[in-house]
């Protein structure tokens, strides 16, 4: 049987659940994720040199990283072809790029700095999604930054997130969709703190320096992310969960939940019908923890099934904004991609694919055997010839085919790079 042939069958299966197989294809095309850019590079950006310091680790060395601007580029682009649907690109500050010897430090950046990313994206009809990058740099001390006691400090930051504010209108302004700007700390300390207000006083306080500046609300779609811990940071972070939370829904901007930043008894998937409760609008970065926040390659597991039934369930998709982040530098860096981003689409797709309506009442009628029954029946659907007529009507390679053009550009690309 072809790949169509397949999904006409599969369709036939699903409508009798009362899904519409196509609708969900078409829905799932028009679906963009964020994909980071700093898989490419293990997250080392073009405005410094050394190792990344601020709670922020990549392990392995395998060979092939992306080393300037244009092999970036080039690696974004062969991720691109294999992964089905439109896509936007997110960008950390330190990915600026500077011409002609010029160079600025953070808190100077502009958005003449981010021209040939705007140039790419314009040119593949992309969005671009951005993020201050408060570590790895001179002026974060101590672990920390806009918690800092010293203000010459915080003040640096405070010009830094309110330039990338700046940056990302432009981009909203260039491209002509919504830009998420995304503001994480590695503010904490090593062992137990003998005071918790203080610092998170001071970085309620830069926060709200940070959003006095005037922009378009509608353009820039300001974030907030918490963590529960992180290297140099084990017994205390200043932008813990409840902090973020409530400054999000005190100053109207939106909450972002990491899920490797939580305790690893707690899951996203749970959290999220109630931040949609409280929240217009709210956003994820989609990662994997493997005992604790350490950013690995976005599986098609449970969790990730289970964050993307809760968007989808709640119709919420034009409510939750979704980008992935992981750094695995053990592995082929655009196989590490394309893995992800087909995951979370698959995951996605397979949400579009529940008889969500079905379930739902079925549990308001008190019928929970059948919830039960159903949710397992499903499982031994064929949700992989609808995933697999998704990737040949769009264009990209079906099933592991996709790996032989991975091979292929190591070969002839990433092989010849230092």
């Amino acid at each position: 049987m072809t790949t169509t042939e397949r999904f006409g069958a599969a369709k036939e299966l699903y409508a009798k659940l009362g899904v519409d197989a196509e609708k969900a294809v078409e829905t799932l095309k028009n679906i963009p994720i964020s994909m980071h850019c700093w898989q490419g590079d293990d997250v080392t950006g073009f405005d410094h040199e050394g190792p990344l310091t601020g709670g922020i680790q990549t392990t392995g060395n395998y060979p092939g990283k992306a080393r300037t601007p244009e092999e970036l580029m080039a690696d974004i682009d062969k991720v691109l072809s294999l992964v089905p649907g439109k896509h936007k690109l997110n960008l950390h500050a330190n990915y600026a790029i500077f011409e002609d010897g010029e160079f600025a430090d953070r808190d100077a950046l502009e958005p003449k700095h981010f021209r040939k990313w705007v140039e790419f994206a314009k040119e593949r009809g992309m969005g671009l999604d951005f993020n201050p990058t408060i570590f790895s740099h001179d002026m974060v001390k101590d672990n920390l930054s806009l918690s800092h006691p010293d203000k010459e400090v915080r003040d640096f930051w405070i010009r830094h997130c309110q330039a990338c504010i700046r940056i990302s209108q432009y981009f909203a302004e260039e491209l002509g969709q919504p830009c998420v700007m995304n503001i994480w700390i590695p503010d904490g300390y090593k062992d137990i703190p003998a005071d918790r207000m203080a610092p998170r006083a001071r970085f309620k306080d830069s926060l709200d320096q940070i959003l006095s500046i005037p922009y378009d609300k509608e353009k820039v779609l300001v974030c907030l992310e918490s963590k529960v811990f992180g290297i140099g940071m084990e017994s205390y972070t200043v932008g813990s969960s409840e902090f973020t939370i409530n400054y999000a829904a005190s100053r109207g901007i939106l909450p972002l939940m990491d899920n490797g930043h939580y305790h690893p008894t707690e899951v996203v998937s749970d959290k999220i019908s109630s931040m949609l409760l409280f929240f217009d609008q709210i956003a994820l970065h989609v990662t994997r923890p493997v005992r604790w926040d350490s950013d690995h390659v976005v599986l098609f597991d449970d969790e990730t099934k289970e964050i993307a039934k809760e968007i989808v369930r709640n119709n919420a998709l034009d409510r939750v904004k979704f980008g992935l982040d992981f750094f695995d530098a053990s592995i082929n860096r655009i196989a590490a991609w394309t893995i992800g981003m087909r995951n979370f689409q698959k995951a996605l797709l397979y949400a579009l694919l529940s008889p969500n309506e079905k379930l739902a009442a079925l549990q308001e009628e008190g019928r929970l055997t059948e919830v039960l029954m159903l949710q397992e029946e499903v499982k031994t659907y064929p949700f992989g010839d609808v995933w697999d007529y998704f990737c040949e009507s769009n264009g990209v390679p079906v099933r592991e085919d996709w790996y032989e053009e991975v091979k292929k550009y190591e070969d002839e690309v990433l092989s010849k790079r230092g």
